[in-house]
């Protein structure tokens, strides 16, 4: 494998990376995807919205795939860390974590986003279990509960909109002085939605299952669940390594297939669209499949007219 040149080398085995390597593989493609089993939705006991596959697991997602790709006898999976890429003339070298070395004519980075979650006592043990960023993958479990918003961020007062459409029992934590406007804080209190602004202490919960929150000042206030906005960066720097452009908002810039403005880069998923969600990811890795495939023909086509 080390001396043999691929077709595509898939960097993160998420649905994006998958649903491409599937398409690939099914195209004759060489394809070899480089995973290092960290995923963003690691905490996530459930994935939602996805056709045929709600509420199933992204563990059990990601083995399902891979026990599918298998028919695809181009297609391998190795479980290592990408550390170093590097720009051939017409190729990419790629070295990893474990000291091996592999030549590709393309490559797709689909290494995601990680969040930046907060340091409260207790919050890891109810992350992922009664404490989401998403509505749409987790408000139907939590509908009509008694729900809390935490976040302090731009577009606070839009999320707070968006979760209220799953409870009206809803309280906002900001955990210190909020940045909503005067005018957003009266719109809160004319729709009996809570502002607590009071520094969060700890979170208590039996089992992951979120019980009271508790404030510096001793205050104890019971929720049920919550939903958080997170802050995130990318997974990965070697595309800005390899001089990648990125937007304001951290994101790599891409244009219609997960090209770059490196030729031969992609990417796809949620480093570029910051949280794509599982079917939104994989409907970017399908397109990009297909697109590279259409340019590996084009490419193959004119060499043999030479």
């Amino acid at each position: 494998m080390n001396q043999l040149l691929m077709d595509v080398i898939i960097v993160g085995g998420g649905p994006s990376g998958l649903s491409a390597a599937l398409v690939l593989g099914r195209s004759l493609r060489k394809v070899l995807i480089i995973d290092n089993n960290h995923p963003r939705n690691a905490a996530t006991k459930s994935s939602h919205g996805y056709l045929t596959r709600d509420g199933i697991s992204p563990v059990e997602f990601r083995l399902l795939v891979k026990e599918e790709l298998k028919r695809y006898g181009t297609v391998k999976t190795i479980e290592d860390k990408v550390d170093n890429i590097e720009k051939n003339e017409k190729t990419f070298t790629i070295g990893t974590k474990n000291g091996s070395f592999y030549h590709t004519r393309k490559v797709i980075f689909a290494t995601g986003m990680k969040d930046k979650l907060p340091t409260i006592p207790g919050f890891d043990e109810i992350y992922g279990t009664s404490v989401f960023p998403c509505p749409y993958c987790d408000g139907w479990e939590h509908k009509d509960t008694k729900l809390a918003v935490f976040g302090n961020k731009d577009k606070l007062f839009t999320y707070i909109k968006l979760i209220s459409h799953w409870s009206k029992n809803l309280m906002v934590f900001t955990n210190g002085k909020c940045t909503l406007s005067d005018e957003q804080k009266k719109e809160l209190k004319k729709h009996q939605i809570p502002l607590v602004e009071t520094p969060i202490k700890k979170f208590q919960s039996i089992h992951g299952k979120l019980k009271k929150v508790v404030l510096i000042d001793g205050i104890i206030i019971p929720r049920d669940g919550g939903f958080i906005m997170t802050d995130t960066e990318q997974s990965s720097n070697l595309p800005a390594q390899l001089g990648v452009e990125m937007d304001e908002k951290g994101h790599y810039q891409t244009k219609e297939h997960g090209h770059t403005n490196i030729s031969g880069i992609y990417i796809v998923g949620d480093a570029t669209k910051g949280f794509a969600g599982i079917v939104g990811a994989a409907s970017d890795g399908y397109e990009t499949g297909i697109k590279i495939n259409a340019e590996l023909v084009e490419e193959n086509w004119n060499k043999n007219l030479k």
